[in-house]
């Protein structure tokens, strides 16, 4: 079966988009956590961090359906759900300013802001069984003190709809070795269902730099959660203002905590290049 798909990417991170609306039979398959595996392989399939599935909802206008790398299925991504937008606007299957997007996490509203998109992220998740982490402490998580091989850490954890553990360094991110320790973490015991793993540089009270693990993609050159997770993490512990721009490895973003309490991000979403490839189906 030859499926056509189109690659896309937000500061860096990287999908391989399916529209189910015109692959129906290829979306209805159960092989679909083999064939992310395939699909985002860098050498034998396409490459990407994820992919995505767009595919028509009985609550929402759209819904998406995300697969890592290694073949998991996860509630959101933010760049994701920026480039799915994207696509709905470009290929005209909406003329709304904003979508309503079914996805594991709840509805996802994404708006459109001149050449990039905003997203509703909704609250953040302090409580550590909504995380989900094991960690028996009142919410929220601030500065949980864990030992890692040869390092002392202090994680901050929240969820934007999937867990992150946030890390402030005090040494230099660009040189920190974020394969070696943020691999660990993810599959730490504190975490049943695995967890993001950002690691952070305060740069000023409006900026922060990021590097981050992505469970079930390793480092990623950008998350949009991670971004917002980061950026929740550094407003309660008091060493940023409520508006802050995230510079990740791939680009930039823009996150902010309104009087709502809903945490919105504001970034870009480009279509890298179409093509079809070959699948087998079993």
């Amino acid at each position: 079966m030859y499926i056509d798909f189109v690659k896309m990417q937000g500061t860096g991170n990287d999908f391989v988009l399916i529209d189910c609306l015109q692959n129906v039979e290829f979306c209805k398959t159960k092989d679909l956590s083999q064939i992310a595996r395939y699909l985002c392989d860098r050498r034998f399939g396409v490459g990407a961090d994820q992919i995505l599935l767009l595919r028509p909802s009985d609550k929402a206008d759209f819904m998406m359906d995300i697969y890592n790398a290694d073949g998991s299925q996860v509630e959101m991504c933010g760049n994701g759900i920026r480039c799915i937008a994207r696509y709905i606007w470009d290929k005209g299957l909406s003329k709304g300013e904003i979508l309503n997007i079914e996805t594991l996490a709840g509805i996802i509203r994404p708006k459109k802001e001149g050449n990039l998109v905003s997203v509703d992220m909704g609250e953040p998740i302090f409580l550590p069984d909504l995380i989900p982490t094991t960690i028996n402490t009142n919410p929220p998580i601030v500065d949980y003190p864990i030992h890692v091989l040869d390092k002392d850490f202090k994680i901050t954890c929240l969820s934007m709809g999937n867990p992150h553990a946030v890390i402030v360094l005090d040494e230099e991110i660009d040189s920190f070795d974020v394969v070696k320790y943020g691999s660990i973490i993810e599959t730490h015991s504190l975490f049943p269902k695995r967890i993001n793993v950002e690691f952070i540089n305060i740069v000023d009270r409006n900026t922060i730099k990021m590097r981050v693990w992505e469970r079930g993609s390793g480092e990623t050159l950008a998350c949009g959660t991670g971004a917002c997770a980061s950026a929740v993490a550094c407003m309660i512990k008091g060493l940023v203002e409520k508006d802050v721009e995230v510079r990740l490895r791939g680009g930039n973003l823009y996150i902010s905590w309104a009087q709502d309490k809903h945490v919105y991000m504001k970034g870009p979403a480009e279509e890298v290049f179409r093509g079809r490839i070959k699948i087998d189906i079993h």
